[in-house]
């Protein structure tokens, strides 16, 4: 089965053209070379794919001869990925959010008068010279 067809029946991407794009772009190898979306899998290969800034690690146990279901999934597949990887994710959805909450979009005038307030005119001539 190609690598692309089995990436997409083992739901890391939702479609098989983003499947296709990831293994273009050269997010995805197999035993360490780096594969075309043509590429055939085979149970025993290991399969490495960056994704959402993780690096999977996946090995194929068998080949499924379509798209399967969620809770099927793990018959096809056995998932390697450290879970340092996940923490590593979670801790820069966190430092996002750390500043302005999701959605406030850009700074108020209270903002801006913050900031004037902590970085005042005197600080500003002292650095340039």
């Amino acid at each position: 089965m190609r690598i692309d067809k089995y990436l997409w029946c083992v739901r890391y991407y939702k479609t098989r053209s983003m499947a296709t794009d990831a293994c273009k772009k050269g997010h995805i190898t197999v035993n360490g070379q780096e594969a075309k979306p043509s590429r055939d899998v085979f149970p025993s290969d290991k399969i490495t794919l960056r994704k959402d800034q993780i690096n999977y690690i996946v090995i194929v146990l068998d080949i499924p001869d379509n798209r399967v279901g969620a809770k099927l999934v793990d018959i096809y597949r056995k998932d390697e990925t450290p879970p340092e990887a996940f923490e590593h994710l979670e801790m820069l959805r966190l430092s996002k959010e750390h500043y302005r909450a999701k959605g406030q979009g850009r700074p108020t005038k209270k903002d801006r008068r913050d900031i004037d307030d902590y970085v005042t005119d005197e600080d500003f001539y002292d650095a340039t010279e």
